[in-house]
């Protein structure tokens, strides 16, 4: 089977999946969308919201269409790195016992990792985890783990302060996307959700999306095919190459915020790796859409998802991130002149 045929395949793999969580999630596309852009570009993903609209749901929903070995983990304010590595008790003989912790037990066939609520665990824990994000292994009694296949989700609960630490700029960098759950604002959806029972359970909704749709160990050869086989023009790379310089001197482009001085926004612009982060997530777009080429549209679609949490304030604005940080990637979107 050629390469076109076999990405024309998964394209629809990719498209019945959306759908079929779009069943157990209602009221969610665009957010669903762009999890599964995150998904074939290989990227990890953090999600927050309000407590209660459905960020567990939707995460556990993507792990039972990848299939392959699922670990949980609950943030908490006791949770130690270790705990994320081995696991120590006293066996029914009174002997000390260590079995291996949650990113270790299933070895290269750990698909999905999902760290519930991960602004409750300390900052050692984070740190962990950024390199199993990053590298996809970690080093454990005098040997190296592999999760080549591992694709970490997160959520963050925003709403409670009490005993939670913030992410560092250096974690947050790690995930491809941030995005925002929100409630849904469309009112049968609403009413869905309130009134019709089926909503009600989420194990249930979550057992109504096929195991596997889209098996998690063909994920990385699909990636690659995605990525060589879908192109950049000249000037779809110049025009990525504003956004970036845009990101580090928005000034300079005519780039304004209100109430922002823009020359004492920007402690550090987009790094690389978040560039190729958008770049990849780009032509995930444009290949769900049946194209082999990269429109203006295709980073516009994905670029508040994977530059946001990547643009590095100064501290007196990093405060009002949440406020300052969409404003200023809007701005650089409709300012920064597209091919």
């Amino acid at each position: 089977m050629n390469s076109d045929t076999v990405l024309s395949d998964w394209r629809s793999k990719a498209l019945a999946t959306e759908s079929a969580i779009g069943s157990a999630v209602i009221g969610q596309p665009s957010l669903i969308r762009l999890i599964s852009i995150a998904l074939f570009a290989r990227g990890h993903v953090l999600l927050e919201g309000d407590v209660g609209v459905g960020k567990t749901t939707v995460l556990r929903a993507f792990a039972r269409a990848v299939g392959g070995d699922f670990e949980r983990v609950e943030g908490t304010i006791d949770l130690m790195p270790n705990d994320l590595v081995y696991h120590t008790y006293v066996d029914a003989d009174g002997q000390p016992r260590i079995d291996p912790g949650p990113l270790l037990r299933h070895g290269e066939s750990l698909t999905t990792f999902f760290f519930n609520e991960i602004n409750r665990a300390r900052p050692q824990v984070q740190s962990l985890l950024l390199r199993a994000m990053a590298e996809r292994s970690v080093s454990a009694f005098n040997r190296e783990y592999q999760f080549p296949h591992m694709t970490v989700f997160a959520d963050r609960n925003r709403v409670e302060k009490e005993e939670t630490f913030e992410l560092a700029s250096a974690a947050r960098d790690r995930f491809m996307f941030e995005l925002n759950m929100s409630t849904p604002v469309d009112d049968d959806v609403r009413q869905a959700l309130i009134i019709d029972t089926a909503y009600h359970n989420a194990d249930t909704l979550i057992e109504s999306v096929p195991l596997a749709m889209c098996p998690g160990s063909e994920l990385n050869h699909i990636a690659g095919e995605i990525q060589s086989s879908v192109r950049t023009s000249p000037a779809i790379d110049q025009y990525l190459l504003a956004i970036w310089r845009a990101t580090e001197n928005p000034a300079a482009f005519g780039v304004s915020v209100d109430g922002v001085d823009m020359d004492r926004l920007i402690l550090a612009g987009a790094s690389p790796r978040g560039m190729s982060a958008l770049t990849r997530a780009a032509r995930v777009v444009a290949w769900m859409n049946d194209r082999d080429h990269v429109i203006p549209e295709d980073i516009q679609t994905v670029l508040p998802s994977a530059l946001g949490h990547r643009i590095f304030l100064t501290p007196i604005y990093e405060l009002r991130r949440s406020e300052v940080a969409p404003a200023l990637v809007s701005a650089i979107m409709n300012v920064v002149a597209s091919p």
